[in-house]
């Protein structure tokens, strides 16, 4: 089926692959599709529902039918578009959605039941017998599920994320993409061009015209190389923008190895791009859309624009023998491609009456296509004329409906499009995303002089807008032709027409949801699943909503679109997650004291994403309580030193600061003195704790907040959102600088003295009093100083820019050591902030309340802020809730564990018994047993009781008498002295 001398292919270099285990050949720059085209392989692929079987129906990105499985084994990549994918030496293809094979499918037997399986028969049919849902139906459901199917192995391929600037975006290289990258380029922007081709140059390539004088093509090649000599200009082939996002963020995804066999180590198969461009052009052109009619499905059956792509771009003829069908002039464009090459055109149907004629070739004007017969291949169409119909033998039907400008990317933030009626499409509305504009087939302009005019137009006012001299250039001469079309979505008549060939829905389907009353757009496409394939409805849509218009007496526009949402086409997960596999699933994130710990022997354990110590061995110290009582004993009696660097610190300044912190804290904070810090208790919407922390104020505009390790990403997130979606008045701005400060508590008795050696004006409680910060000098090193404590004693915490965090830490350590202290870790840690009550996630796990956890008081009556409200619902503030309680064992030698429930004395352990349960526990040097915290119904009220700690799954039953949850120090005389 090769034409000689058609087609922009290298036919000096063959290329062999494999269909279905089939031996075929091909030539570089060929697609799967064009290649199989020109073996005379006419079934491609088989549809969803029915299986029935498909050939390809376009040439692009939107192709619904031609999904095939790439590869073997674990680097298997199922429904890959044939139009879109490369071939190579050595490409291993294989039809999938079949069984046991393409030719001979037996769950098309399927299509024989088609009356029984029309528009939401999954609905009506699956409910009854209700038993059959879990044994039958579901699993049933589940195996016919999907096209095609992933290799079950991890996948050996890798893949990278990449992030781009520039000022201007231009997305498409067809005749307006190229004009507009053109322009700009002259005009000293920078640039980039992607376009989802091997190669730019976008309809330019399928057609038979000339531009300035030159073969459309030409012109494309010499425009690119102008391009590719500019350094301001960036050619991004292979890559299609899938996404447009707030503040001129796109998303792009570049196949960097899928055209061909080879995999280097650690070289990406794709790349996710992370574009931010000042200004972006769209430039994507348009999509040909299928006019519907009896079994308009047949393999040999595909889009006009398809079929001139494959005969002047790859050099491939669908057919031997010819009919185009449709209701624009480019029927007549097509038959003229097809006759000039030497294939037979049997004929032309114009469904508009005033239609122009042809001496070439044989026109039936005021007819239509009103079926076809073939089932694996087009063997003939029937067209139907004023009083009668004829059939004509044909292998292969070019149609066309007209052209549907691609609009999608100007929908994804919540843009609709605007209902043209001359040329019966949608196109984008203006600013539907700020900063892009839409030119060219895109915009609605379907001439190519159109086009490159408005590519030029666009460019030159980006240039301006950015402050750049436009250049001094005109559009080049190019077909100006005018776009004549007469609405054609069906043709009336029994039988299935398709709009949705992957899908199998049809008109009929569309009906049938209007007439059971899913009515708005968004219903009847769940209800008919029309438009929700791999290609999104692209070749649907439309058709679909006019006639969904027609059944309910609507126009166009009111009935309106359904919502388009990125991606534009399918994307890989692996793609989106690039980085996201292996220890990038979890990565690891170390302190500045991270191999200090290490080379001391420290376990390290994880917290949140974080690496912390979990002690700090000695010799003689066989396990790691010897090492935590020690280390509690020397804060309690000397100095330690402990790394808190990965506490979320985020840096939050602005006039409204205050004000912001009031309204996501229960307390105030806009009362908070300069050089002073303020404990906070923040709650989720629903009125439940979220966090808790401290807040410095370190001027009148600047406050420094501090989270929990693993809630620090988790409340950046609520305070983006309080900012953004509920106070956007306030003029306040934070980030995070966890990373950039390292932290380190200095806690016991000696803790002042250890730290006036290294600072440069000494601490005395005047200048210091407990809660106080500012700015010190460590060793000539500006830092900052919190004297706050979590661990009951006199205690600072002192940070500096994370480069001297490694030598403070040494420094400090020595210093700790020559008073008799040293290092502590997370098991020490976690002991004496229970030893003092104090709450962490491990009690503020999301399911708890200021009142649950003793903290009510600090709900501010004098303000609002987030989840007041909703804390004061009465069922949240009942005394029989299980509030916090202190846990200590009767006996000194009991044992306490977290997880455990809590039980009246004398009740059995049964679910209907139980009281509480236990959050956190440790054993105290101090007070010579174990003690706990946990939830108690009616919490405090029932101090002194005794209540029974079971572990079922541990078998341990432990008495335990219910005291205050502070157990040392309840004065607080240590930490303020």
């Amino acid at each position: 089926m090769r034409i000689e001398g058609k087609g922009l292919i290298d036919r000096s270099q063959p290329v062999n692959f494999s269909f279905d285990g089939r031996k075929l050949q091909g030539f570089a720059g060929d697609t799967l599709a064009s290649a199989l085209l020109a073996n005379e392989v006419r079934v491609m692929g088989r549809s969803f529902k029915y299986h029935r079987p498909r050939g390809v129906l376009t040439a692009g990105s939107e192709e619904p039918n031609a999904l095939v499985t790439i590869g073997e084994g674990a680097a298997r990549d199922p429904n890959i578009r044939a139009t879109v994918q490369e071939i190579f030496p050595g490409l291993v293809a294989r039809s999938q959605n079949r069984w046991p094979s393409l030719d001979l499918d037996l769950l098309s037997v399927n299509d024989l039941f088609a009356p029984f399986l029309g528009a939401g028969f999954y609905y009506k049919t699956f409910m009854w017998p209700r038993a059959f849902w879990e044994k039958l139906y579901e699993p049933a459901i589940r195996r016919a599920a999907g096209l095609g199917a992933l290799s079950g192995q991890p996948d050996p391929d890798t893949y990278e994320r990449a992030w781009a600037f520039c000022d201007l975006l231009v997305i498409g290289a067809g005749p307006a993409g190229l004009m507009a990258a053109l322009a700009a380029g002259r005009a000293g922007l920078d640039v980039i061009l992607a376009d989802e081709g091997s190669r730019m140059g976008g309809r330019l390539l399928a057609e038979v015209e000339e531009v300035d004088g030159k073969p459309g093509h030409v012109w494309a090649d010499d425009v690119l190389s102008e391009l590719a000599g500019m350094d301001n200009v960036r050619l991004m082939t292979r890559t299609t923008v899938v996404g447009a996002y707030d503040q001129g963020t796109y998303a792009g995804v570049e196949r960097v190895l899928h055209h061909t066999g080879e995999r280097p180590k650690g070289a990406p198969v794709e790349t996710f791009w992370r574009i931010v461009a000042k200004r972006a052009i769209l430039a994507a052109g348009a999509l040909e859309r299928p006019v519907a009619f009896r079994d308009n499905d047949r393999p040999g059956i595909m889009t006009a624009g398809a079929l001139r792509a494959y005969l002047n771009r790859w050099g491939v003829s669908a057919g031997e023998r010819v009919t185009v069908f449709g209701n624009t002039d480019d029927i007549h464009r097509t038959a003229r491609d097809l006759m000039a090459a030497g294939v037979h055109v049997a004929g032309v149907i114009d469904s508009r009456h005033d239609g122009p004629e042809a001496k070439e070739y044989p026109v039936w004007r005021g007819a239509m296509v009103c079926g076809s017969t073939g089932r694996k291949g087009l063997e003939s169409v029937k067209i139907r004329l004023p009083g009668r119909e004829e059939s004509i033998q044909t292998d292969c039907l070019a149609m066309t409906g007209g052209w549907n400008p691609s609009v999608h990317l100007t929908c994804h933030m919540n843009g609709r499009p605007e209902w043209r009626r001359d040329i019966a499409a949608f196109v984008p509305s203006p600013d539907a995303v700020p900063g892009l504009r839409a030119v060219g087939a895109a915009n609605g302009r379907f001439s190519t002089f159109g086009c490159l005019q408005e590519g030029l137009a666009a460019a030159k006012e980006v240039a301006s807008d950015l402050g750049r001299e436009s250049p001094d250039m005109e559009a080049p001469r190019a077909e100006d032709g005018s776009y004549d079309i007469t609405p054609l979505w069906t043709v009336p008549g029994k039988g299935r027409a398709w709009l949705d060939f992957q899908n199998d829905v049809t008109v009929k389907d569309v009906r049938q949801a209007a007439r059971e009353n899913f009515r708005s757009v968004e219903h009847m496409k769940r209800y008919t699943t029309q438009g929700m394939a791999t290609d999104q409805g692209k070749n649907s849509n439309v058709a679909a909503l006019a006639i969904l218009a027609d059944a309910t007496g609507r126009d166009i526009p009111e009935t309106g679109t359904t919502t388009f949402r990125p991606p534009y086409s399918p994307v890989a997960i692996s793609a989106m997650g690039a980085g996201a596999d292996g220890m990038g699933f979890k990565p690891q994130r170390f302190t500045t004291s991270h191999e200090a710990s290490v080379a001391r022997g420290a376990p390290m354990i994880e917290a949140g994403l974080w690496y912390r110590p979990s002690y700090f061995p000695r010799d003689g110290e066989p396990t790691w309580r010897e090492a935590c009582d020690r280390e509690v004993r020397m804060v309690r009696e000397s100095v330690g030193v402990c790394d808190v660097s990965t506490l979320g610190k985020i840096d939050i300044q602005g006039a409204d600061a205050g004000k912001f912190l009031d309204f996501v804290y229960t307390n105030m904070f806009s009362t908070l003195k300069p050089g002073r810090v303020r404990y906070g208790l923040m709650l989720r919407e629903d009125g439940h704790v979220m966090d808790d922390g401290t807040t410095a104020r370190l001027g009148d505009e600047h406050y420094l907040m501090t989270t929990t390790t693993a809630a620090a990403g988790e409340v950046m997130r609520h305070l983006e959102f309080v900012h953004q979606g509920l106070r956007p008045d306030l003029d306040v701005a934070f980030t995070s600088v966890t990373e950039q400060w390292a932290q380190f508590a200095v806690a016991g008795p000696k803790s002042r003295e250890l730290l006036n050696g290294i600072l440069e004006r000494p601490l005395t409680d005047a200048d210091w009093p407990f809660m106080a910060c500012g700015e010190v000098s460590v060793l000539g090193v500006a830092g900052r100083l919190f004297r706050i404590s979590f661990s009951g004693e006199h205690a600072y915490e002192i940070a500096v820019p994370a480069r001297y965090g490694a030598s403070l830490f040494d420094i400090l350590t020595k210093r700790a050591e020559k008073l008799g202290g040293g290092l502590y870790g997370m098991e020490a840690l976690n002991v004496l902030r229970i030893e003092k009550g104090f709450i962490t996630h491990a009690e503020i796990h999301g399911r708890v309340t200021a009142f649950d956890v003793g903290m009510e008081r600090m709900v501010s009556a004098k303000k609002d802020c987030i989840g007041k409200t909703m804390a004061h619902r009465p069922g949240l503030l009942e005394e029989g809730r299980e509030r916090l309680v202190g846990l200590k064992p009767v006996d000194s030698n009991g044992q306490l564990l977290c997880g455990a429930h809590l039980y009246g004395e004398k009740d059995a352990a049964k679910r209907m018994n139980d009281q509480g349960y236990v959050t956190s526990v440790a054993n105290s040097p101090a007070l010579g047993s174990m003690i706990g915290l946990g939830f108690l119904r009616q919490g405090m009220a029932r101090k002194g009781e005794i209540v029974k700690m079971v572990d079922g799954l541990r078998g341990v039953t432990t008495l335990c008498e219910v005291v205050e949850p502070v157990f040392f120090d309840p004065e607080g005389g240590r930490v303020r002295g």
